[in-house]
């Protein structure tokens, strides 16, 4: 699998569950994931928020796109023990990982060969 570049999404997300819920209550939301246990929510944080903030990573161009390719950003991530949540679009995937863990996951990415714009 060839390197990919990697571009950082410039602002910070929060991720909350809501158990039982299938819509939020307001429209103030990146990504919604609906499953059986309830509602996942990714939103912009706020800069008072203090709950665990998530950085996102993006690929550019034509997005990731196979299964192949996405593993080869989760998979170094896997490795260095760093959490993600993977939230796919029509083009692309998001990767989201903890802020608190930003050096260790540029830091694997870029030793498995992947460019990170900044």
């Amino acid at each position: 699998m060839s390197a990919l570049t990697l571009g950082t999404v410039p602002s910070s997300f929060l991720i909350d569950h809501l158990p039982g819920v299938t819509l939020p209550e307001d429209d103030d939301w990146i990504a919604l994931v609906r499953a059986p246990e309830g509602l996942t929510v990714v939103r912009d944080a706020p800069p008072w928020s203090e709950a665990e903030r998530w950085t996102g990573l993006y690929a550019t161009g034509s997005g990731l796109g196979s299964a192949d390719r996405l593993s080869s950003v989760v998979s170094p991530l896997a490795e260095a023990d760093v959490p993600v949540l993977v939230v796919s679009t029509f083009h692309g995937e998001l990767v989201l990982t903890p802020e608190r863990l930003e050096k260790t996951v540029l830091g694997a990415l870029e030793d498995a060969g992947h460019r990170i714009l900044r």
